[in-house]
């Protein structure tokens, strides 16, 4: 498995990004973005891209937080448990708008396309990433084939820039799997963006993961479940070889 750093030029600035590819990556396979839960880029989310990558994606980790850097490093399973950490998080997380990151987007593709990447593109996020996934799809709808969210919060909620309201404007196919008990995503936000979905007629699942948290995915997360996860990675890797191939 080899990982590329890539310095990505964007409208605010240069984003540091980590691009991994197997052995078996051919130069015109089929790319993913991942966007970071609320700590930002680290070994934990190196070894998800890595696992994915090993499907045969050329998978892009870009740095959201790359306007405020240098940052961190975070400890997923205590800082927002101390003042400090989740003082410094959150103004991260506040300040990396998802205008911001919907920008960014464009980039992120051109960067992929610039490193060979031929194929089309599909878009996962966790945490905070999980709306700026859907959003993507919604932005760029002619470059991005399918978009997954998982614990992503806030995707129907009554912001400007909740993906629910650019419903309209995805193509991709959608999947979003949420923890069973999540204040960032509450029932009604679920009924929300499912109505939004079907009316557009965007071809969605939305999955409820009985008895996970809020980060059950991420292996560093103090609520990590490995059974959830490798439910995850199921759902997940179904979605791209279905869509993207």
């Amino acid at each position: 498995m080899a990982k590329q750093d890539l310095r990505i030029k964007t409208r605010d600035g240069v984003a540091k990004a980590g691009l991994f590819r197997s052995a078996k990556t051919s130069p015109t396979k089929s790319g993913v973005i991942l966007y970071q839960d609320a700590f930002g880029p680290r070994p934990a989310l190196d070894g998800m891209a890595e696992r994915l990558a090993g499907e045969g994606y050329a998978v892009l980790v870009p740095d959201l937080f790359y306007r405020n850097a240098p940052y961190g490093p975070f400890d997923a399973k205590t800082a927002f448990t101390e003042e400090n950490s989740k003082a410094a998080l959150m103004a991260l997380v506040t300040g990396t708008t998802q205008q911001m990151t919907i920008s960014d987007g464009e980039a992120f593709l051109d960067a992929l396309a610039g490193e060979g990447v031929r194929g089309l593109i599909g878009t996962v996020g966790y945490c905070m990433g999980g709306a700026r996934a859907l959003n993507a799809a919604a932005a760029y709808p002619d470059r991005i084939r399918a978009a997954a969210s998982f614990h992503g919060g806030n995707l129907a909620s009554d912001a400007a820039d909740s993906p629910h309201r650019k419903a309209a404007s995805i193509k991709a196919r959608i999947y979003v799997g949420m923890a069973g008990v999540d204040r960032s995503f509450p029932p009604e936000q679920s009924t929300r963006l499912a109505e939004a979905l079907r009316n557009a007629e965007v071809d969605h699942a939305i999955e409820n993961y009985v008895g996970m948290a809020h980060g059950w995915c991420v292996p560093d997360h103090s609520v990590y479940d490995q059974a959830g996860a490798e439910r995850h990675w199921q759902r997940l890797i179904t979605l791209f070889a279905e869509t993207l191939g």
